[in-house]
């Protein structure tokens, strides 16, 4: 049995996991529920997520049980696990020796972990060796409770006394920015995994088509960088201008005149137009009109206006630095744009500022200079910035969800209240002072 967890570090990925897990999201193309279920099915093993409560509805994978675990060691995987192929075939070389013991963090790429561990004051900071990054708990071992908070997981695994493994360290997403990172880095080897299930034709040099996916006359294509790959039914429209590596996925459709570069993964049934450069959408989202979007991250059901544009290089080109719940954190990056929650929506011309992150649920008007909390109506340009109730976020999901035949349940109408409430505090900064 594979397990995959949220570990107490799982926080610090908001905006980007307040309404999903961890392991669905999308980074490189591929999402670690989709490593893991690949993972699962060469070995003959099932894949079982424990999570927040009030995600126990949005596992996307069974719930952990005794049944499930069967007689078999049981490989435990940390949500937040970057979905590479590295980090598959470390797994599956975990499962094939079958020696119980931890993975470490790898303590690359993690000025941001580093910085806030070194930070005084800060209360349950953990370094790489108190992570867990997977471990192989033997067969004969007490499971931990069913749906076993982050905390009583971490009690669980300092119980097992586990030693540690000789395996190469692996690496974790510790905050949002970390996604448009390892996206980078992880996209040419997950798109070549990808491509070697054969269901992807080439057309023309460089050029995959999946059945059903159409590529208009007229489209200029770049893959000297890496492929551009079209999952079933995407399309790419007229006059387009498209630079591998790219990935579209299933029925993803870009607008004629558009252009993506240099590393560009758009999730299932979304609308893209406009200049799109090294950044995720998740499914469902549209920015299908003009404007800049790069190395920026968009959650689900997120629509740009007309004009929206990010900033993704300071004017001193210089490393960006976020801030995370009142704190800085450096990036160790020189391009990074914007992260924007769940649900967030923004009006025609909105401008959002480098390296700052948009709230799932808000509501965005004219320039964005600073962090917008979650369920805000942020229009600081003119001096405003309210609260976004979670009726008028239920009623707007429920029109968003009509328009592409999606039933709205009460399991989602149920998430968008307990988001509103895990995010309460987040808006009792929406005073602060202009911060560049």
């Amino acid at each position: 049995m594979i397990i995959l967890f949220e570990d107490e570090q799982v926080v610090d990925l908001y905006p980007v996991t307040i309404g999903k897990p961890a392991y669905t999201i999308a980074c490189g193309a591929y999402r670690l529920l989709d490593v893991a279920n690949d993972l699962a099915a060469s070995c003959g093993k099932t894949v079982c997520a424990i999570v927040r409560p009030h995600l126990r509805d949005f596992r996307a994978a069974a719930p952990m049980s005794a049944e499930s675990a069967g007689g078999n060691a049981r490989l435990f995987i940390n949500a937040r696990l970057v979905p590479s192929m590295l980090a598959r075939e470390t797994l599956a070389k975990i499962i094939a020796a079958a020696r119980p013991g931890t993975v470490s963090i790898s303590d690359e790429f993690r000025p941001g972990r580093d910085a806030a561990i070194a930070a005084a004051g800060r209360a349950g900071a953990k370094g790489s060796e108190t992570e867990i990054a997977a471990a192989l708990v033997p067969h004969d071992a007490p499971l931990p409770p069913e749906d076993a908070t982050a905390k009583e997981l971490a009690a669980w695994f300092a119980k097992l006394r586990l030693p540690r493994l000789d395996a190469p360290r692996l690496a974790l997403l510790d905050y949002p920015h970390d996604i448009i990172r390892h996206h980078l880095l992880t996209f040419p080897g997950n798109l070549a995994h990808r491509l070697a299930s054969g269901r992807f034709q080439e057309v023309t040099e460089g050029v995959f088509l999946a059945k059903d996916a159409q590529l208009a006359k007229h489209v200029v294509t770049n893959t000297e960088s890496g492929p551009i790959v079209l999952d079933e039914g995407a399309t790419i429209g007229p006059l387009c201008y498209v630079s591998g590596p790219a990935y579209l996925g299933r029925h993803a459709r870009v607008i004629e005149q558009s252009s993506l570069k240099d590393g560009v993964a758009l999730g299932h049934t979304t609308k893209v137009g406009g200049e799109v450069e090294g950044s995720v959408v998740e499914p469902y989202t549209n920015k299908q009109h003009h404007g800049f979007l790069g190395h920026s991250y968009l959650g689900s059901w997120v629509n740009l206006g007309a004009g929206t544009c990010n900033s993704d290089l300071k004017n001193t080109y210089g490393q960006v630095n976020m801030e995370y719940h009142g704190r800085k954190v450096p990036t160790g990056m020189q391009f990074v744009g914007a992260i924007v929650g769940d649900y967030a929506k923004t009006a025609i011309n909105t401008g959002i500022f480098t390296g700052k992150t948009v709230g799932a649920c808000s509501m965005v008007y004219g320039f964005v200079t600073t962090n917008v909390p979650s369920f805000t109506n942020y229009a600081r340009l003119f001096g405003q910035v309210t609260e976004a109730t979670v009726d008028v976020m239920v009623a707007t999901q429920a029109r968003m969800f009509a328009r592409r035949n999606v039933e709205q349940r009460p399991c989602d109408v149920q998430l968008l209240h307990d988001m509103y409430e895990l995010t309460r505090h987040e808006r009792q900064i929406a005073g602060e002072p202009l911060s560049l």
